[in-house]
């Protein structure tokens, strides 16, 4: 479990699902995202499936905790490269009020710090301006503009609808740059 000011970032835990659901049974989370909104009995599947699991990261409110959003982390392969991958959602209720950039913040602290993460990437959608500004926020630079490297959805003749991604890194040696 990890603390800031106002938030508990931690392992998910079964009776996580409402609060899960609340977001991603949300059509517009999945403007960025792959997959569709989810069903009650998808979210409860979900919320069991990462509770026992150890890449995702549930974002709590200490006033009242309410999950609301969460982190994926994983380390990437090779191993030996000590990369790990970041990503994030969380409820359009929260949005613009910094919960987002203070968990982000602590989290990437961890990895470097816990986990002994060298680097530490993340991808989004050029379009996706909220996301790659928090990530430029939290101190990741950006490395690349891939051109149509990745789809999600199909047209309705079943031919992928291709798009951009940013992909950003931080380095651990400059994790001192964004821990207040």
């Amino acid at each position: 479990m990890i603390e800031t000011k106002r938030l508990i970032i931690r392992s998910f835990i079964e009776n996580d699902w409402a609060d899960l659901f609340e977001y991603l049974s949300l059509k517009q989370i999945y403007t960025y995202e792959p997959g569709k909104p989810i069903t009650i009995d998808e979210s409860k599947q979900i919320a069991k499936d990462r509770s026992k699991g150890d890449d995702f990261y549930a974002v709590v409110l200490k006033e009242n905790m309410k999950m609301i959003g969460h982190f994926f982390l994983q380390k990437m392969q090779p191993e030996h490269f000590m990369t790990w991958e970041l990503g994030f959602i969380f409820n359009p209720i929260y949005h613009n009020q910094g919960y987002a950039s203070e968990s982000a913040i602590i989290l990437v602290h961890y990895a470097f710090r816990v986990i002994k993460a060298h680097r530490i990437i993340a991808n989004c959608s050029p379009e996706n301006i909220a996301s790659w500004k928090l990530l430029e926020k939290i101190g990741m630079r950006r490395e690349g503009h891939f051109m149509k490297n990745a789809y999600f959805r199909k047209d309705k003749n079943g031919n992928p609808s291709w798009f951009d991604s940013y992909q950003y890194a931080i380095l651990n040696d400059a994790e001192r740059a964004i821990i207040p």
